[in-house]
């Protein structure tokens, strides 16, 4: 997979030199090294063509900050995806230390990459999203500051035939997408084949990304040795050695947590018949409505 993120603080992600930076370590770091991902960090700026670099302007019809310039974002992204020579590199860095050249030829319709962009006004990001772009070859994301993008260049870009994605990570706003595109590219990353050390893991997610029983629900507390800390015991099904009765403990503090954490999550369940009859058991148990009317509201 490519991954190509365009920013005015290149530095966020990392010193030139490609060492360190919060792309450049743990299991991200080791998927980057050895091939499995490619970073490529472009600074928003070399595209401007004032002196001073400018990026952003005031924006039309008056209000509150700037905007950051259409012509300067679309000659960034017409250097990007036309940009042969890197498409199938393979660097030996976590990431490419220098940016691609600025084209002035126009790019064509564009199928084979994905535009993401982070914003407060986008669709949420989930686990199934984060599943999607793993199976990406080719992710280009746009760090917007100041009071975001000019609409054109999305727009711009869904017209020529290029995948685009407005996203938020949550319901609250940033400086700048640079902190949600390390969120983004963890979730998406961590999923690639070989980055996981266990495999089963991505099935045990939190909301059950990978189809396993945990779908759509929080995942419940974990323990690990000692067996007694301070205490406090580890639950005795986790000792048991009986795998159904701890597959089945697992699922039931699970929809204990989701309803307690997430109950929007335990109605969507129930909407789709994701609840079978323990399930419903156990929620009633936690004090949590199951029947039809309740479950609605």
């Amino acid at each position: 997979m490519r991954v190509d993120v365009v920013t005015i603080f290149p530095d966020y992600f990392g010193p030139a030199a490609g060492v360190g930076g919060p792309l450049g370590v743990s299991l991200i770091g080791k998927a980057a090294a050895r091939g499995d991902v490619a970073f490529h960090i472009h600074d928003l700026r070399q595209w401007a063509t004032d002196v001073h670099h400018t990026v952003d302007d005031t924006p039309f019809g008056g209000g509150p900050g700037m905007v950051m310039k259409a012509d300067v974002w679309g000659a960034a992204l017409d250097a990007i995806l036309s940009d042969k020579s890197q498409s199938s590199a393979n660097p030996s860095l976590p990431w490419a230390a220098t940016p691609s050249t600025p084209s002035a030829s126009p790019v064509p319709s564009v199928t084979g990459a994905r535009l993401v962009v982070p914003t407060p006004s986008g669709v949420p990001f989930t686990q199934e999203m984060a599943l999607a772009y793993a199976g990406e070859r080719h992710l280009v994301f746009a760090c917007g500051r100041y009071e975001g993008i000019d609409a054109r260049v999305v727009e711009d870009a869904r017209a020529r035939g290029m995948a685009v994605d407005e996203v938020s990570i949550g319901d609250y706003v940033l400086a700048g997408g640079e902190a949600a595109v390390v969120v983004i590219v963890e979730a998406v990353c961590r999923l690639l084949p070989g980055v996981l050390g266990n495999e089963r893991s991505v099935s045990d997610d939190s909301f059950g990304g990978g189809g396993g029983s945990m779908h759509g629900l929080l995942e419940g507390p974990v323990y690990t040795r000692p067996r007694a800390w301070r205490g406090n015991e580890v639950p005795a099904v986790l000792l048991s050695g009986d795998h159904a009765a701890i597959a089945r403990w697992q699922r039931d503090e699970a929809l204990r947590r989701t309803a307690e954490r997430r109950p929007d999550l335990i109605r969507r369940l129930a909407a789709a018949d994701g609840l079978d009859a323990r399930d419903r058991a156990v929620l009633i148990q936690a004090g949590f409505p199951v029947d039809g009317e309740s479950m609605a509201h």
